[in-house]
Parts: C-alpha cells; structure tokens; sequence
C-alpha cells in the first residue's frame, strides 16, 4: 500500500502495474543536438488492449528525415523497478538521467543533466493537479523534465551523433486512450537558454458530457508560470487550420499568445483502449511564437520565437476551437 501511494505522488514511475486491459502507459524523450541537425523522440511503453493481449515497444521517430520506426517487444521484456523510474524493455534501459539504447537502427546512452521537472506539492501530484485524484479519466499527463542538457553519442543508422550540450524534455501518458482531440505542442530552443514551453489542449471526457481542458507551462529563467484547468485561467482562444495553431491563455497575472506554424509531420502510432492502432501526427521543426504579458502593468514580460518545436494536432479538432 505504501509503495502505490508513493507511485501515486511520483507520476513518472510506472503507474500500471496491477492492471488487466484498455491500458497503455510510454515516456517520451526528445533529443536535439547542439547543432540542431538532429532531432528524435524515443518512446519506450506498454499497452494491454480490451481483449487482454499485450506488449510492450519502442518508437522511434526522427524529426529531420521525418521517419519513424516501431518496435515490438513481448511484455516480459519490460520491467519496472519499484520506487523510481527504472524501465527496461530488452537491451534497452530508461531513467530519469539517462536512457540506452540498442535497436538496429539506433545504439548509444544519452545523460540528461539538471533537469527541471514540473512542482509536485502533495495537494497536486504533478502537472494533472486535482485531476490526478479523478479515478476514471481517459488519460493522464506528466511532465518528467521541462528542460535539461545532454551528453553522450548515438550511432544511428551507421553515423555518429554527438549530443553533448544538445537539449532535451521528457514528459509521459498513461490510462486507456488519447483524447478524442487535442493539441499538443513544446519547445525549449528560444533565444536565450532555461526556457521552455509546453502546452496541451484537449477534449476531456467527463461522466456523460466532455469538457475542453488545457494546460500549459512556461519555464522562464528558473521560474515556471501556469496556465491551467484548475488555477482558474481561461483559454480565450484556441484556433487550428493547415498552417498554423493560435492559443491564448489567460489568469489575473498573466496573459500568453501562442502562435505555433505546422510543418511537415511523421506518423506515429497511438492507443485506443490499449490498442496501439489509432494514427497521429508528430512534426518536430515548428517554429513557436510566444508572448508573455504582465497584466498587472500591462507590459510584455517575454516575447520571442522558438526552434525545433514539437507539435500535434489530433482527432476532432473542431471540438476545441473558440
């Protein structure tokens, strides 16, 4: 009892240890090197469809040449350590400072140095906040790390890559499905360095109605500033078309403008009940805009244009636009 209690609070350990079916649990770690040349998103989970059949993979998708890779692993491949994020998944290992990596395309370790993860105060386990409590939600969130350094080399597809002083995040999901629509966007390669961005918009289902949830996080110069479902902030504007997607948020502190231009995307695989058979659509090279007012002076705290910025526009997008 003790030790789900702790995992409860600590959401980037495994979650899904005592269930059955309709579940599905991954991290993702994106990679860019300090060239900016490279860029990858390594997903390592499980999944246990409706009918109870079950494995476990590693997705592999590279944001420059706009391929991705799936691979297959029986489920007892994969182990999870108590009381920490420990993963293994064959010859692979993943961690909270450091992942390794042997698949046939793609071997090395990479260390993630001073990451920055999302407050996890006890009223508010992690980025869900009072969310977290709910015990029927479709999908859960967590955000391992908004920011970090790399070092180490990847040899991927014959060629060395060397990721020292390149800049990575990870986060992760678990629960039964992705949502029925949703945005989904991040950057940490802004002008200057210890920024980041992530934001996330989607339909929540809730008993027999749905709602629009949102949260996103602006980690600026050792500070981050919230903008969520529960601390009372209103999302004033969510607008999707080909070209682009245009967010506005806003608390009594803040306003933030996002402004992220979508470019070329890379299929990827996503849960529907624990099958691994729903399609989304991941770019990695959107340039993201953003400007941060103080409302109280009604000043312009923070305005620049990010980098590499990963994006994903999925399922009913209409269901979300105001």
């Amino acid at each position: 009892m003790i030790e789900r209690i702790s995992t409860f609070f600590n959401p980037e350990r495994f979650q899904g240890r005592h269930k059955k079916n309709s579940y599905f649990e991954g991290w993702y770690y994106k990679i860019i090197d300090a060239t900016e040349q490279h860029a990858f998103a390594i997903i390592p989970a499980m999944s246990i469809d409706s009918n109870g059949n079950q494995h476990a993979f590693i997705q592999v998708l590279d944001g420059k040449k706009l391929t991705s890779a799936y691979h297959r692993f029986d489920l007892e491949s994969f182990k999870a350590a108590p009381g920490k994020l420990h993963i293994t998944i064959d010859q692979n290992e993943f961690t909270e400072d450091h992942f390794s990596i042997q698949l046939p395309e793609i071997q090395g370790t990479i260390q993630l140095i001073n990451t920055k993860p999302w407050p996890k105060p006890i009223y508010s386990p992690g980025i869900m906040g009072p969310f977290a409590f709910i015990p029927f939600m479709e999908c859960y969130h967590g955000i391992v790390s908004m920011d970090h350094e790399l070092k180490g080399t990847i040899t991927y597809n014959g060629q060395k890559i060397n990721f020292d002083h390149g800049r990575g995040y990870m986060e992760k999901d678990w629960g039964k499905s992705f949502p029925r629509g949703y945005i989904w966007l991040q950057c940490n390669h802004f002008s200057e360095s210890g920024i980041s961005l992530k934001c996330s918009v989607a339909r929540i289902p809730w008993f027999k109605r749905a709602f629009t949830g949102f949260i996103c996080g602006l980690q600026l110069h050792g500070k981050l500033i919230r903008f969520t479902t529960y601390n009372k902030t209103k999302l004033i504007k969510c607008y999707v078309d080909e070209e682009k997607v245009s967010l506005v948020m806003q608390n009594k502190k803040f306003k933030i403008e996002i402004l992220a231009i979508r470019t070329d995307a890379t299929g990827l695989a996503s849960p529907i009940l624990g099958h691994m058979e729903g399609k989304i659509e991941e770019s990695m090279n959107s340039v993201v805009e953003v400007i941060l007012t103080d409302l109280k002076t009604k000043q312009i705290i923070f305005q620049d244009k990010g980098r590499n910025g990963a994006l994903e526009v999925a399922g009913e997008i209409s269901l979300l636009m105001c």
